[in-house]
């Protein structure tokens, strides 16, 4: 398998350097793996940190900036960050007025966090949490008790971040990231495997001709494999399962997300079948998000994210953003 990298070991610290490089914005510690906004802590606004195994690029630390998170601590790749990274991060970007951990549910990454919170609040830092588990597909997965965290994530990082910038307390940012999570659900499809770069082949067989339904994005096992459907198809059946679980009454926000190597062509495409699914169930849409923000490295594949909206996370979704990898607004 050919990748762009010099060995295995060095791929997430080339690429926070790349990273350092390219957005002069941003503070990124390459040796504690910590990327920060450059001008945190930000006095009187509440901070949030998020992070997890590296390889869903840009999630987390393309989405570092104004109006979403205040820091990202990268693990190795599909591997959680350490609690010592979370504590320095919180540490780093605490203005005093407390620090929002959102967290995606995978096993390690709510262990690490939970002790990332404890030893952070002896050390004198306000913490909260919340916890995304978004995924419809299936209930438990062999990275998780309970759903998956996935697209859900950035709608979290993006309407608790601007809540967080308009000067609200923890209590109500953690509310609000609350909320978005709970009015969100998505479904995932795998058009191929993924290779990590320390295996270099990929992690499972999906043979050619064949997709899996609710893929997680480390590669977990979806609901069921079936022969190749078309855009149409896939539309309909991943669609309707957020719907059948969401019941939504209200207008959504959808992500039509790319898993890391499905070009835009095709995920707008998808996107079109995605929204005559939504009209013919009269689901309203309010805004549209179409691209490759929760990706597995290498899959070829797509994900629909749907969060039910109010006026309140509508405004909060529209204020202005400047990240790496979102930005509006400005």
């Amino acid at each position: 398998m050919r990748m762009l990298i010099n060995v295995p070991e060095t791929v997430v610290a080339d690429a926070l350097r790349g990273m350092a490089a390219a957005h002069p914005e941003l503070t990124v510690d390459v040796d504690n793996r910590v990327v920060m906004r450059r001008d945190a802590p930000v006095a009187g606004k509440v901070a949030l940190i998020s992070g997890g195994g590296s390889g869903h690029e840009p999630l987390h630390a393309g989405f570092v900036g104004r109006g979403m998170l205040s820091a990202a601590c990268p693990g190795e790749v599909f591997t959680s960050p350490v609690p010592d990274q979370m504590v320095r991060a919180a540490a780093a970007v605490d203005s005093g007025a407390g620090v929002l951990f959102v967290v995606k549910n995978y096993t390690g990454d709510v262990l690490n966090f939970e002790m990332a919170a404890e030893l952070a609040e002896d050390e004198g830092v306000q913490v909260a949490k919340v916890l995304v588990n978004d995924d419809v597909a299936v209930t438990d997965s062999l990275f998780t008790a309970g759903r998956r965290g996935t697209g859900a994530t950035l709608f979290v990082e993006k309407i608790a971040g601007a809540a967080a910038d308009e000067g609200a307390p923890l209590e109500r940012v953690a509310a609000v990231a609350r909320q978005v999570n709970e009015a969100s659900r998505s479904f995932g499809v795998a058009l191929s495997s993924v290779t990590t770069p320390a295996k270099g082949s990929p992690t499972f067989d999906l043979p050619p001709g064949e997709l899996e339904l609710g893929i997680g994005i480390h590669g977990e096992p979806g609901r069921e494999r079936r022969p190749m459907m078309t855009s149409r198809e896939i539309a309909d059946f991943a669609v309707h399962a957020v719907l059948d679980d969401l019941q939504p009454t209200s207008p959504v926000l959808v992500l039509v997300n790319g898993m890391g190597a499905t070009p835009l062509l095709e995920l707008y495409g998808f996107n079109a079948e995605v929204q005559r699914v939504l009209s013919e169930r009269h689901v309203s849409v309010a805004r549209t998000l179409v691209g490759n923000y929760v990706t597995s490295l290498d899959m070829a594949g797509c994900s629909v994210t749907l969060c039910q909206l109010d006026e309140e996370l509508l405004r909060l979704w529209d204020a202005p953003v400047e990240t790496p990898a979102l930005r509006w607004g400005r």
